[in-house]
């Protein structure tokens, strides 16, 4: 996890795109339906960078087996504070094949919805090129 974590707080978005593995499933703190893929998750993470302001790990837990892991953060989304959780689990080469992000409170929920939301239109193009380009 500590390669993930490195790249996420880099800001390295191409190391945290080759620690996906392709059929990885991105669960979502304020969409109910979860995104399948690569090119989508890469593409939504993107984006995050982008919303999420003084984004900083605080703590790590991981399981015996060193496959899953729940990485607590606290971020801000324009005036609004807010805590997180990224919970990851790894397959069996290493790769990030779950991925759920949970966020508190209610208003930084909100916030964090409003702010991809306004980007969502832009993210499909991405992951839809990033889709084409990996065919």
């Amino acid at each position: 996890m500590r390669a993930f974590r490195e790249a996420v707080e880099a800001g390295d978005l191409a190391a945290v795109e080759a620690l996906l593995a392709e059929d990885v499933v991105f669960t979502s703190p304020v969409v109910f339906k979860p995104y399948a893929g690569k090119a989508i998750t890469a593409a939504i993470l993107g984006a995050v960078v982008e919303v999420f302001e003084d984004f900083r790990y605080v703590s790590e837990l991981s399981s015996e087996d060193g496959r899953d892991h729940a990485l607590v953060f606290s971020t801000r989304v324009g005036e609004r504070a807010l805590d997180g959780c990224d919970f990851i689990h790894l397959d069996d080469d290493g790769l990030i094949d779950r991925f759920m992000v949970m966020v508190r409170p209610l208003s930084g929920a909100q916030a964090l919805a409003e702010a991809m939301g306004a980007r969502f239109e832009q993210i499909a193009k991405e992951a839809e090129a990033r889709t084409a380009t990996a065919s």
